[in-house]
């Protein structure tokens, strides 16, 4: 008798994983096992065609197939380590479009990453709908995705100190200050995340000023700390003209929202919790 296999959306849910920044992907290899492919070439091959499609899509492709050796042990207790990718919501969507469209696994792919990648997506419309407390939160998701990438670039080009490079950057933003400087200004407590503690408009600047620093080290293959530090503080400094030119608020002089990101998200999480209480006394 045949073995008939379901397929479902935990088929991919179950192999997701999150990274020490919050920030969800698959390996390619678990990735090619639940779309049923049993050699690597075969796949491999779908991964590069994948990747084409992401160069036509004018998207960056190490922001999405980012490269993960695997160790794996051989006989006689020999080691070796074989190539892997970790793989963006949206890599994975540009996978299944080039995988075998005759397997059943593959067509659920094409359905559930292209539902999924949408959901992450957020119109004009929809955005201005916003409260400005979700407005903060969906730019800050963005600076944190932003700076991840950010540093993966600055760290190619030969960054060695993060926290100085980003400090660059922030100098060239904020008229030399430093983000230590910021947190001293808005009058933080300790440990609190300064980009946690900017309303709307401060990050939307922040968001610009770390895109543009990381086309700029790409698209003129900056190498080296010192030149990529420059780099971060002249952007920055751009940034700061162009709110200038057009009459806008100068970052330093926004005003720091009265609730941390992290203090709604802690509200927001004891309101569910009692909410679920709640509905749970209701169903008893």
């Amino acid at each position: 008798m045949n073995k008939i296999i379901k397929h479902n959306e935990t088929t991919f849910e179950s192999i997701k994983r999150i990274d020490e920044n919050g920030f969800e992907y698959w390996l390619a290899r678990e990735l090619m096992l639940a779309l049923e492919y049993k050699r690597w070439d075969k796949f491999n091959n779908v991964i590069n065609n994948a990747k084409i499609a992401c160069k036509k899509s004018n998207y960056i492709i190490e922001e999405h197939f980012s490269q993960a050796g695997k160790m794996i042990e051989l006989a006689k207790g020999a080691k070796r380590t074989i190539l892997d990718y970790k793989l963006s919501r949206y890599a994975c969507y540009l996978v299944v479009q080039n995988a075998d469209p005759k397997k059943e696994v593959v067509a659920l792919g094409q359905t559930y990453f292209a539902i999924q990648t949408r959901k992450q997506e957020i119109t004009e419309q929809e955005y201005d709908s916003l409260s400005d407390d979700e407005k903060r939160f969906y730019q800050r998701k963005l600076t944190k995705q932003g700076n991840y990438t950010l540093q993966k670039v600055a760290s190619s080009a030969g960054v060695k100190n993060m926290a100085e490079f980003h400090n660059a950057g922030y100098k060239g933003l904020y008229n030399g200050e430093t983000a230590d400087d910021i947190f001293k200004r808005k009058k933080l407590r300790y440990r609190e995340d300064i980009l946690d503690n900017m309303n709307e408009d401060e990050l939307v600047a922040n968001l610009f000023r770390i895109n543009q620093t990381k086309q700029k080290l790409l698209k003129d293959n900056v190498q080296g700390e010192k030149e990529a530090k420059d780099v971060h503080y002249e952007v920055g400094k751009k940034v700061r003209k162009a709110i200038a030119d057009i009459g806008g608020m100068m970052p330093e002089e926004m005003p720091t929202p009265k609730k941390s990101l992290k203090e709604l998200e802690r509200e927001k999480k004891k309101l569910e919790i009692k909410e679920q209480k709640k509905l749970d006394e209701i169903k008893q």
